[in-house]
């Protein structure tokens, strides 16, 4: 029997590379599906996802409204900050007032850090750069301040940067949940056996990077951006974790939450049903 062959699109970031590891390397097989690799940043990703492209794709859940009638959002894959998440950075100390008016560095419109800034305070100028531009943007005087994502989490105060709020703590203090930032979807019109196989395959991918972390470690290390094993290890602790392999309730709650309050704001135009794919 052929095997049905699935684009599987994700970043090539070292928290993705991990969770993919056993996918990607075929330590796990189905005797349905074959899944190719397609990587490309999130912000791509997100813009692909609403054309349908890609049959299983990674997306922030912001982009989920906008992809909503094409996609589920799958039970296995997402990435959450449990008290922390992305963070506002300065190169002078400021409070979350000053940051009224100021243009900030954003990574994408439709990425979740935007959306929880736009929760905490909409009153802002956007400067769109690149995630791994932040930084440089901030320094360079392009924006006073910057949203940041991915591994500078762990590195801005290294290059002089002070912190001006940490979004993912803002939002357990606030509402007493981890923030989704981030999940898989699988496109709705997928036949069922290859919707259950789909998501069978990412849970076990997930539990075998787990189980087997110093080789899916090494894997990831290919896409870490010259960070250091320690600081790779750090960084893929905090997203790859109990709610990756499965979302359980608590996520899928807190994602609509999330575009609740985007909604109400006025950001997100359609209010949506978050619905899981197990």
């Amino acid at each position: 029997m052929d095997l049905q062959e699935l684009i599987c699109a994700h970043s090539p970031d070292s928290d993705d590379a991990y969770m993919f590891y056993a996918l990607a390397t075929r330590k796990i097989r189905s005797k349905l599906l074959l899944f190719r690799h397609q990587l490309e940043d999130i912000q791509s990703l997100n813009k692909r996802a609403m054309n349908g492209e890609y049959a299983l794709t990674a997306i922030s859940y912001h982009a989920y409204p906008y992809v909503a009638d094409k996609y589920y959002v799958m039970a296995s894959g997402s990435s959450v900050g449990d008290g922390y998440g992305p963070v506002l950075v300065s190169l002078h100390p400021m409070s979350v007032d000053d940051i009224k008016g100021k243009r900030i560095a954003i990574p994408g419109r439709q990425t979740t850090a935007f959306l929880t800034l736009n929760i905490v305070q909409p009153d802002f100028i956007p400067v769109e750069v690149p995630f791994d531009r932040i930084l440089d943007a901030v320094k360079d005087g392009i924006a006073d301040v910057g949203l940041v994502i991915h591994e500078a989490q762990l590195t801005y105060s290294k290059l002089g940067f002070h912190q001006v709020l940490d979004l993912g703590k803002w939002w357990k203090k606030t509402y007493n949940m981890p923030l989704p930032l981030g999940c898989n979807v699988l496109r709705r019109d997928l036949a069922p056996d290859v919707r259950t196989e789909a998501c069978r395959l990412m849970r076990d991918s997930i539990q075998y990077s787990l189980d087997n972390h110093p080789e899916a470690l090494e894997y990831a290390m290919q896409f870490a951006r010259d960070m250091e094993p320690e600081l790779a290890n750090k960084f893929i602790g905090m997203y790859v974790n109990h709610y990756t392999v499965d979302c359980g309730d608590i996520i899928p709650k807190a994602a609509q939450k999330l575009l609740d309050l985007g909604h109400e704001i006025g950001l997100i135009p359609n209010r949506v049903e978050v619905e899981i794919a197990r």
